[in-house]
């Protein structure tokens, strides 16, 4: 009994030693064939817009999505609003995605994500402005990059037609800010709170410089991300069309160059 005990766990051992050695294998695989080369992206202000329609990820002004994360410590919520904001990089107008997350009801990350259209329908990141709390107060800005500046510049943060096996660089900011997206599978149902969704765009995101990864599903029906799984899942509970309109900007925001339009 004791030996079949003993081949059992060896077993099982060889069988988590095999599995460990095919997802780094595989982490390998998506590294070389994603970061082996030269990034270069043309970017020229003419091709890109502040007209965010894409169907996976849409951004009308007064938009507001709402998701919530629930762990052992605590609720985390995030709310994300397009006050119709804009700001310039790399001679592009960009438009502000604004992001903010709170726990137990306290703010720890204030962002504001940079986005713009290009006329083929992909929708390209161009950095982002973080304000990150501890007890209420301003630690640090860590995570924030600009596109144009020290070497950083612009990814895709969701393609025009997604296809099951695209891969893109999302951010390039070397050492700091280096996701990559890949297109799992579309046509995927996902349940939230908010309801069932059945139009969806399943992406595996990850980065050479962490060994954490994550699953995203963006969906047609919404407009945007309905979940997100990691170690956690960050469910959507709340979509309002006119949640984030005639939000007035803060002088804060403006000294970094984000301009209010009418």
């Amino acid at each position: 009994m004791r030996k079949q005990k003993l081949y059992l766990l060896i077993l099982l051992v060889a069988l988590l030693t095999i599995n460990s050695i095919f997802f780094i294998s595989k982490l390998k695989k998506q590294e070389n064939s994603i970061l082996s080369g030269p990034y270069a992206p043309k970017i020229n202000p003419a091709d890109f817009s502040t007209r965010i329609t894409n169907p996976y990820f849409n951004m009308p002004t007064g938009k507001k999505m709402v998701y919530e994360s629930k762990t052992g410590e605590g609720t985390e919520r995030i709310e994300v609003l397009i006050p119709g904001w804009t700001k310039e990089i790399m001679g592009v107008e960009t438009l502000v995605f604004w992001d903010r997350v709170y726990f137990n009801g306290e703010l720890v990350e204030d962002t504001r994500d940079y986005l713009a259209q290009d006329n083929q329908g992909n929708v390209w990141y161009f950095g982002e402005n973080v304000d990150n709390y501890e007890n209420g107060i301003l630690g640090n800005h860590h995570g924030e990059w600009i596109a144009g500046f020290d070497g950083a510049l612009p990814g895709i943060w969701m393609k025009a037609n997604p296809k099951p096996g695209d891969e893109y660089r999302q951010e390039y900011y070397k050492g700091e800010a280096e996701d990559v997206g890949r297109v799992d599978e579309i046509g995927v149902s996902v349940t939230t709170p908010l309801g069932t969704f059945v139009d969806c765009v399943k992406i595996f995101e990850w980065t050479p410089l962490e060994s954490t990864t994550a699953y995203k599903y963006h969906c047609s029906e919404i407009g945007g991300t309905a979940l997100e799984e990691d170690k956690e899942k960050v469910e959507l509970i709340e979509v309002n069309l006119n949640g984030a309109a005639n939000i007035n900007l803060p002088d804060a925001y403006a000294d970094e160059g984000v301009i209010s339009t009418p």
